[in-house]
């Protein structure tokens, strides 16, 4: 079976959720695993008009969330003798919203966020009753360079709010800083939470250090919600970290009470440590 490297499991319910890209239609479909271990019917996602470079999506309580960016799939460029993936510059990013127990794509909401390009999205929940969707994602800047100069790209961190009935959106940074990789306490994947932990700077794939973020700071005149930061030693470079909770089945642990691990390379020493 194949999906996304990104699945996600809500560790109230028990479910895990995941979809599948493809570069012929339908170039997403979404399923969910339940309680029990089975895979659940695919739900083909058909208003998804070309193959989106999808790697990572979010769920929150009720709603599972699918960007669909100016980053695209084109395999007849290969005939051209050129690189499949490309940037569409007059494509408007579109974010996709669906009841994440949906058993086909009828209730799919489409919602424009120009601008708006990601790989990773850090945390999703959800505000106002169901009626808010907030997002937490890393935006790469300026998209154009994404493919072939990533020297030149910055992840800004931005906090994204999908009002549902209006179909409108505010955005706000929450750090000046170039973070991505941003994860969460799994315990609390789908709902609010206070604290996001990211990899800062470096490279693209290799970063130099780690963050971590309180969102609690986030307002429309706050430009920097970190509270925290760990660089590695010089010529250190980590991938992307996991929180490790340090009580896991304590429901009145604290939510940052835990352990925040990755893997880093010693450029210098050719050889790799666990943080």
């Amino acid at each position: 079976m194949s999906m996304t490297a990104h699945p996600k499991v809500d560790k109230e319910t028990g479910e895990a959720f995941a979809f599948r890209p493809s570069i012929s239609r339908p170039f997403l479909t979404y399923f969910r695993i339940n309680a029990d271990g089975i895979k659940q019917p695919e739900v083909p996602i058909f208003s998804m008009a070309e193959a989106s470079l999808v790697h990572d999506f979010a769920i929150t309580e009720s709603y599972a969330i699918f960007p669909d960016t100016q980053m695209v799939i084109n395999p007849k460029e290969i005939l051209k003798g050129k690189p499949p993936l490309l940037v569409n510059a007059e494509k408007v990013t579109r974010l996709g919203i669906i009841p994440r127990n949906a058993e086909d794509e009828s209730g799919m909401m489409w919602i424009e966020v120009p601008g708006l390009n990601m790989l990773h999205i850090s945390h999703a929940w959800e505000e106002d009753g169901g009626d808010t969707v907030v997002m937490v994602v890393p935006n790469l800047l300026p998209v154009e360079h994404v493919l072939e100069h990533m020297d030149l790209v910055h992840s800004s961190m931005e906090r994204i709010e999908i009002h549902l009935k209006a179909k409108t959106v505010a955005r706000r940074p929450v750090s000046g800083r170039d973070l991505e990789f941003g994860v969460v306490n799994p315990a609390y994947v789908g709902k609010k939470t206070k604290y996001i932990y990211a990899a800062e700077g470096g490279r693209v794939s290799s970063r130099a250090g780690l963050v971590k973020i309180d969102l609690s700071l986030s307002t429309p005149n706050s430009d920097d919600c970190v509270v925290a930061s760990r660089l590695y030693d010089p010529g250190c470079y980590g991938g992307e970290p996991f929180f490790v909770a340090r009580e896991p089945d304590n429901p009145a642990a604290e939510e940052d009470d835990g352990y925040l691990v990755t893997y880093v390379h010693n450029e210098t020493r050719k050889n790799q440590s666990f943080w």
